[in-house]
């Protein structure tokens, strides 16, 4: 009898990211995505293009001036899938084309979100529907504003262009310096504030939302949101206010309007885009170090960015006030949470940490770069987020490759990848008796 490899719905997940991933290695090496007299490695290409499909935005050469509009364009396609999640797409096909969708691809869409909707066709069509209005709103009103430095035609391309890579949370930028030249530009950097956050909040609160928009319009009751939905937005609110203040402590003096600098990194840490109107490099170590902390704790489950999810570190939150009350159960919203869902929100978070630490541990053995740079540069890569100190470009071809598969860790969730490395164990029909370790 010959042994049958049996792929779970986390191994397909991986397969199609990665092929997307080598897809997008060939597009990216060919003359035709290049600028005349560019040359481009393997290693470069496969480090974009996984940049790019995990939406991250860590570079390794200036996209704006080294890829051609053919290549920015690949660029641009691969954030889009890798922002909605390549799923979502083929639920959409599977749309166009009138047919069911299989209990195997209902399951690989699950794992793709992060969540089961009760109607997937429904859920979708709204996910596409958001993507559609913020990302349309953000190109016309970007557009606009870009027309006092660019003709039109250029305008409307950075617009565009701005908009998606701001909505799918992904930094990828055609200027060399991102948005530091509008710095002090209002109109600017509120539109970034709207769409980096829009994307950032997760899909399950835009759509719980839009159908409390809905029940308020016909005076349909009752008109509260999930318990999801209050906890991810209070908690981004709290992350925002907190990161903000603290980067505003430390970079008070030397900007113009350092209020909206503090905010613009905030949010685009905490989010996973990645934007920057300031040169990161030059941040004062406490700055450096709130960055750190927003992008390892990252976006809102089921949106566009990674991290550990602001839920994840919630929960977490919660566990160790029940901890300290001497509760036994976790309590939000006069509600309990499960154990189960508390063991998850610790595992992925120490997965996390042991990925960083790695990361960071074999970044030193092959960098001449001072721990904070490369710390730094490791949990931007984990968070999806694609800020960086500047060190990225000069890495070697090792550190390159380990950033890489940190950003697909990160984009495709640490739990998900130890559930596709570690075989699942068959569920026990006895119980061992309790052993007492010493714990503190």
């Amino acid at each position: 009898m010959g042994y049958r490899i049996r792929l779970t719905s986390v191994h397909s997940l991986l397969a199609g990211f990665l092929l997307l991933i080598l897809t997008g290695t060939f597009l990216l090496s060919l003359p035709i995505s290049l600028q005349k007299g560019s040359h481009q490695t393997l290693v470069n290409a496969l480090f974009t293009a996984t940049s790019a499909i995990t939406t991250t935005g860590l570079v390794v050469v200036d996209t704006g001036k080294f890829y051609s509009f053919f290549g920015q364009l690949i660029i641009l396609v691969l954030l889009q899938i890798g922002g909605l999640g390549y799923m979502v797409f083929i639920v959409s096909v599977a749309v166009g084309l009138r047919k069911r969708l299989s209990l195997r691809n209902r399951m690989l869409f699950h794992t793709s979100l992060g969540h089961l909707s009760e109607d997937i066709i429904k859920f979708v069509k709204s996910v596409i529907l958001f993507t559609l209005f913020f990302e349309g709103i953000g190109a016309i009103i970007l557009t606009l504003a870009f027309l006092n430095d660019f003709p039109l035609s250029q305008a409307i391309y950075f617009g565009v262009f701005h908009a998606i890579s701001g909505f799918c949370t992904a930094g990828f930028s055609p200027f060399s310096e991102s948005f530091l030249a509008y710095q002090n530009n209002l109109l600017i950097n509120f539109t970034l504030f709207v769409i980096c956050f829009a994307g950032g909040i997760g899909f399950f609160v835009l759509y719980d939302l839009y159908n409390l928009w809905k029940r308020v319009k016909r005076r349909l009751y009752p008109r509260v949101l999930s318990i999801h939905s209050r906890f991810v937005i209070i908690l981004s609110a709290l992350i925002i206010f907190t990161g903000g203040f603290l980067i505003l402590f430390s970079v008070k003096e030397g900007f113009k309007h350092p209020f909206l600098v503090a905010l613009f990194q905030t949010i685009s840490a905490s989010t996973g885009t990645g934007f920057s109107t300031t040169d990161i490099s030059k941040l004062p170590s406490l700055a450096l170090f709130t960055l750190i902390l927003l992008m390892f704790i990252g976006a809102s489950p089921g949106s566009t960015g990674g991290g550990i999810k602001t839920s994840t570190f919630g929960i977490m939150l919660l566990s160790l006030f029940s901890l300290l009350r001497g509760k036994e159960n976790v309590n939000l919203f006069n509600r309990d949470i499960s154990p189960k869902v508390v063991n998850k929100a610790f595992g992925i978070t120490l997965i996390a940490l042991l990925v960083i630490i790695l990361g960071t541990l074999i970044l030193l053995a092959y960098e001449k770069v001072e721990f904070l740079r490369i710390f730094f540069e490791v949990v931007s890569a984990f968070g999806t987020v694609g800020l960086s100190t500047g060190i990225t470009p000069s890495l070697s071809t090792v550190s390159k490759l380990v950033l890489s598969l940190i950003m697909l860790i990160g984009r495709v969730g640490p739990l998900a990848i130890g559930y596709s490395l570690i075989k699942k164990s068959e569920p026990l029909n006895y119980k061992y008796a309790e052993g007492e370790i010493l714990v503190g």
